[in-house]
């Protein structure tokens, strides 16, 4: 006699599927704890602070209570989009920002490619080593470098000179138009390395096979690097570019502090810097906290649309 087969309960998929993840649960229960630690420190630094984005939307006066404070709705943003030099200082943000992306991704990923085809180990941990040992330089001692390598008395006015490229020194560090580009060549040599070597391990991961077949297909050194290696490396960058993509803005203000002064002032005022002088340092707190605000809205929008472009495109994104 058939057996008549009996319906499955419209519930039972979520709680197979509720199920498996309790027991996948129950058996990495040890990375769980392992992970809490982190995720406290995430939440306590990273999400509990945005309480405080209240604060734009106050007349914020310390020593008030919560319910004490003066709220003015969006009067700080009207303020801040009202400012002429805000538009200033988002041009310079977003003029260094596209600046020290293009050279943050080019110039280290032709780096790990070239150190890449150094045959010799002794030569390539050695100028591995060199280069990024100067990403655990404090930007204090990399800017005071810089400084007296670009005076008017400095090494670079000097090599300049001596080759008859110039009749008289560079003012690099007093002409504004020259400041964005110190920046980026500064940020460029002190993290070259360093960012190299996550592209350097992604080479590691290609396999040698591949090598070795497109040398039986006839292929040189450099048809290789691009039908080889540009491509094994090519989700790696996807996903670092559209997380650069993500703090476009939030470049931070440390190099445009210690490496600007009064002459290209105009030049080397960014959104963090904008906040810490025009917020913190007047007591402005609740501006302040509308400028960050900002910041945090355009980067978050900034990731959402570089996530979905490149997801179209290359069918690869971060979530």
């Amino acid at each position: 006699m058939a057996t008549v087969p009996t319906a499955i309960p419209p519930g039972s998929p979520k709680k197979t599927k509720r199920g498996s993840f309790f027991r996948v649960m129950a058996q990495q229960k040890y990375l769980y704890f392992m992970s809490i630690p982190f995720v406290l420190w995430a939440f306590v630094f990273s999400y509990l602070p945005l309480w405080g984005w209240t604060m734009a939307f106050q007349k914020f006066r310390p020593g008030r209570g919560f319910f004490e404070q003066e709220w003015v709705g969006f009067d700080n943003f009207r303020m801040l989009f009202e400012d002429p030099m805000f538009y200033q200082v988002l041009r310079n943000t977003l003029a260094m920002s596209v600046l020290g992306l293009v050279a943050g991704f080019t110039v280290p990923i032709l780096f790990a490619i070239l150190l890449n085809e150094v045959r010799q180990m002794a030569v390539k941990r050695f100028v591995q080593t060199v280069s990024y040992l100067p990403h655990f330089v404090s930007w204090v001692v990399v800017a005071g470098i810089v400084t007296k390598m670009l005076a008017t008395d400095g090494t670079v006015n000097g090599l300049l000179l001596g080759i008859g490229l110039i009749d008289e020194p560079i003012q690099f560090m007093a002409q504004g138009n020259l400041f964005w580009y110190v920046v980026t060549g500064a940020d460029m040599w002190k993290e070259m390395g360093w960012n190299a070597i996550i592209y350097l391990a992604a080479i590691a991961g290609i396999s040698p096979e591949l090598y070795e077949a497109a040398k039986v297909d006839g292929a040189n050194r450099i048809q290789q690097i691009f039908h080889v290696t540009l491509p094994g490396i090519r989700t790696t960058f996807v996903i670092l570019l559209i997380m650069s993509i993500g703090h476009l803005i939030s470049i931070g203000f440390e190099k445009q502090f210690l490496l600007g002064n009064s002459l290209v002032s105009d030049y080397a005022q960014v959104l963090d810097l904008y906040s810490l002088n025009y917020g913190l340092n007047l007591g402005r707190f609740s501006f302040g906290t509308a400028i960050n605000m900002f910041n945090s809205a355009i980067s978050i929008v900034l990731l959402l649309a570089a996530n979905g472009i490149f997801k179209r495109i290359t069918k690869e994104s971060i979530f």
